[in-house]
């Protein structure tokens, strides 16, 4: 007889000997999803039995993750900030680490009490939806290449009761934009090309190559956008930038050679300066 419990047990086991990051928290979350159950119910009636229909959910979703496709695809969904976001294979996963980028936007705006927005790789509008949840004045324009990401970002939108501050919009980052904003921000590729296949897999083999792919050294995305912010800032506007290992530096140097003054970079919690921020000098 297989129970809650057993079956928990063997789909822990089989996530760490395929070298899945969180085997016990995966574990329970295909669970969760596969059985129709609860977490509760794993606690409190851990010896329930299950059905061969039930089996049958999880293993398919475990074989899945034992392929080290990302959990966020498996259900759909992915908690950030305090938000629950819809997401699929059309758009980045939204990381923790991203959640320093939407503390350095609101610090930004702390002081302005009605704002315009613009978030440049929108993506499943995790940062512009987080920001504009928090600052209830607050509008946003966000753009994006992929027009597959912009759908999954207006599902998000709407889920959230936020449509009505939000414009979404495919283009070229920030080509044919000519309004000023408040504050920009960004998540933009920043993988060099050639590392892109060493990634984990959850990344290397799921993600979309848009989203990752920063060219030759990764800071493609970056000059395009920093010879832009000047022209896109309002007087007193700021702008916020998530940067990959190592990058920090480079960025700042762009943005400094545009007129651009920029604060200390903030560290994520492994201490990899994470978010160069600023304003026009």
């Amino acid at each position: 007889m297989t129970t809650l419990v057993s079956l928990w047990t063997d789909v822990r086991k089989r996530l760490e000997a395929a070298g899945v990051d969180s085997p016990v928290l995966d574990a329970r979350l295909l669970l969760e999803a596969g059985a129709g159950i609860a977490r509760i119910d794993i606690i409190t009636d851990p010896r329930r039995p299950l059905s061969a229909e039930q089996i049958a959910a999880v293993e398919a979703l475990t074989l899945r993750r034992e392929a080290r496709e990302p959990i966020g695809h498996l259900l759909g969904r992915k908690a950030f900030w305090t938000l629950e976001l819809d997401v699929n294979a059309d758009v980045l996963s939204p990381r923790p680490e991203t959640e320093l980028l939407v503390e350095a936007a609101l610090e930004l705006l702390a002081k302005v009490q009605t704002a315009r927005v613009l978030d440049l790789g929108v993506g499943s509008g995790a940062i512009l939806l987080a920001i504009l949840a928090e600052r209830p004045n607050t509008t946003g324009v966000g753009v994006d290449a992929s027009v597959s990401a912009l759908r999954v970002a207006r599902a998000n939108a709407e889920k959230l009761g936020l449509a009505d501050r939000i414009e979404l919009r495919a283009g070229d980052w920030c080509a044919g934009i000519e309004h000023s904003f408040d504050l920009v921000v960004s998540n933009p590729p920043y993988i060099p090309s050639a590392d892109i296949d060493g990634l984990e897999p959850e990344v290397a083999r799921y993600e979309p190559r848009l989203a990752l792919d920063g060219g030759p050294d990764g800071l493609d995305a970056y000059r395009r956008i920093i010879a832009e912010l000047l022209r896109l800032l309002a007087p007193g506007g700021a702008f916020a930038l998530e940067v990959g290992r190592g990058q920090a530096e480079a960025v700042q140097a762009l943005a400094k050679a545009q007129g651009l003054a920029t604060e200390t970079p903030r560290l994520d919690l492994a201490g990899i300066a994470r978010v160069v921020s600023g304003r026009a000098a």
